[in-house]
């Protein structure tokens, strides 16, 4: 799908012509620059590269700063691969929020927060003990029993436990496109995003 890399820049609101107040995200999206051009005949399938957001040099590979340089652009952190673009682009060109002008839905894709080692009931939304009846002491949050008896005498993959979450890829689907500010190359969509403020989204149309 084509599309934008973005910086999530952090939630607010608007009001729509009808009075409502309306909670929104606003993302930086692009200017994105044209890096590579994927074709059938030399990589088997079509797609363009683009790159977002500046980098110093001194903290670039060799091999990267050649391949930037082949654009004509300077470094750039983040590099992502979007296909099915309308119009054809050359390598160095720009593609800015202008892309989402008339789009009235747009799918966005992060990295969410990482929430480190929780329990069940925050990890897999488990309902607890309950009250505190049955001699229970301490064990509001537990996760009760894990298994069976002799058989099957072990626990079945994919049991629902305490462990780290956070930190997994997140595609929110159907956002509905607020307002694009060119100017700015700001796009508003309606309702919040996976990730920290500053952390890179991928928006497709």
């Amino acid at each position: 799908m084509p599309g934008l890399i973005g910086k999530k820049i952090g939630m607010t609101s608007v009001y729509s012509a009808e009075g409502k107040n309306i909670p929104c995200t606003v993302i930086e999206a692009g200017p994105c620059v044209v890096t590579q051009i994927k074709t059938i005949e030399s990589d088997g399938y079509e797609a363009l590269q683009l790159a977002f957001d500046e980098k110093k040099e001194k903290r670039t590979t060799k091999a990267l700063d050649g391949h930037f340089k082949k654009a004509n652009t300077t470094p750039k952190k983040k590099l992502v691969e979007f296909s099915n673009f309308e119009n054809e682009y050359q390598l160095g060109d720009i593609i800015d929020v202008e892309l989402f002008e008339g789009t009235p839905y747009v799918d966005v894709s992060g990295v969410s927060k990482g929430k480190g080692f929780q329990g069940v009931v925050k990890r897999h939304g488990f309902g607890g003990v309950g009250g505190a009846t049955h001699g229970q002491h301490n064990r509001l949050r537990a996760p009760g029993s894990i298994g069976a008896a002799s058989y099957p005498a072990r626990v079945f993959k994919g049991m629902r436990m305490a462990g780290r979450t956070g930190g997994d890829n997140v595609k929110v689907q159907n956002l509905q496109v607020l307002k694009v500010i060119k100017e700015n190359n700001l796009l508003l969509v309606k309702g919040s995003l996976p990730g920290s403020k500053g952390s890179y989204v991928i928006i497709e149309k």
